[in-house]
């Protein structure tokens, strides 16, 4: 029962979704498990950020309770996007540390390899697709692989690790 009180639940409701997205504030860090997609395409990779961010970032979210993670990407690309998915091979496992707005955050990710149907709309490279995140829009766009290194993207080893060639499982641990 003592370790039991030392765990404190955060339940922040998402206005698209009955469910209640849960992190676990463990002493001074919020502890989440959050499920990413790779897209990639003739030698670009899509990512996306909140409408106001500087930063960019692979599409994805929160795992919900009782979720698989492969399925978390599948509902997560097709509630921002409206676009149906397969979701391959697990490519990462990242254990991200850091820190918003003065709270300490402790992040497992897993990144899946993901695949577009075929005529999906989304592999016009040349533009910027827009998506949602209940009330806020989001911005979908593709960047050369190899031109990562000037962005903010986030975690930041994804700018190295997408210039190379996605095979294998690997374990990252991303402080800051």
């Amino acid at each position: 029962m003592a370790l039991l009180q030392r765990f404190k639940i955060i339940e922040s409701t998402r206005s698209y979704a009955a469910l209640p997205m849960i992190s676990v504030q463990i002493a001074d860090h919020r502890f989440q498990l959050r499920a990413a997609a790779i897209v990639a395409h003739a030698g670009q990779v899509l990512l996306h950020r909140l409408e106001g961010d500087a930063f960019w970032a692979l599409p994805g979210g929160r795992v919900e309770p009782g979720e698989e993670a492969r399925a978390t990407v599948v509902r997560e690309m097709q509630e921002e996007l409206g676009e149906q998915v397969a979701c391959a091979g697990l490519l990462y496992v990242v254990e991200n540390f850091f820190t918003v707005r003065g709270q300490p955050h402790h992040e497992i990710g897993c990144y899946f390899r993901v695949h577009l149907t075929a005529g999906s709309p989304l592999f016009d490279t040349s533009r910027s697709h827009a998506g949602v995140e209940g009330a806020r829009r989001l911005e979908f766009r593709w960047f050369p692989t190899g031109a990562l290194q000037p962005l903010d993207v986030r975690p930041s080893f994804l700018r190295e690790a997408l210039a190379r060639p996605l095979e294998g499982l690997q374990h990252i641990v991303q402080r800051g």
